[in-house]
């Protein structure tokens, strides 16, 4: 079944952790945040916190309150500078759908999806300055 676990295990550990965090379950569907994540990825951290701030969608705002938990997490539990991070990955995932229907003629009903997603913020520090 597991094939290679020592090797797999030593892999792991020896990678470089990166700060990050998650939002879980958030009521929007995935396409929505993803062209809002597209705009923020690549930036430093305090420029994309801006470009967040001054855009009016709801998808930014649930964008916003990840990465000023991952730029927290960077400075709290890795002891990193605000100022040298920037955004290395910013995706967002499809979480469960909650399944609806609408009523329609002749008896009929159509399923609503509504969708949820997961949104993932990894940071990591300028080289070189």
């Amino acid at each position: 079944m597991a094939t290679r676990i020592r090797q797999k295990a030593e892999k792991r550990n020896s990678e470089v952790k990166r700060p990050y965090a998650k939002a879980k379950y958030v009521r929007m569907s995935p396409s929505k945040i993803t062209y809002i994540l597209d705009l923020v990825r690549g930036k430093k951290a305090q420029e994309a916190v801006a470009i967040l701030e001054n855009m009016p969608d709801k998808g930014a705002y649930e964008s916003l309150k990840v990465l000023k938990s991952a730029i927290a997490n960077a400075e709290n539990n890795m002891g990193k500078n605000a100022e040298t991070l920037f955004v290395k990955e910013a995706y967002a995932t499809s979480g469960p759908q909650f399944k609806r229907m609408s009523a329609r003629a002749k008896g009929q009903g159509n399923i609503i999806l509504k969708r949820t997603s997961h949104i993932t913020i990894v940071l990591d520090e300028v080289v070189g300055g």
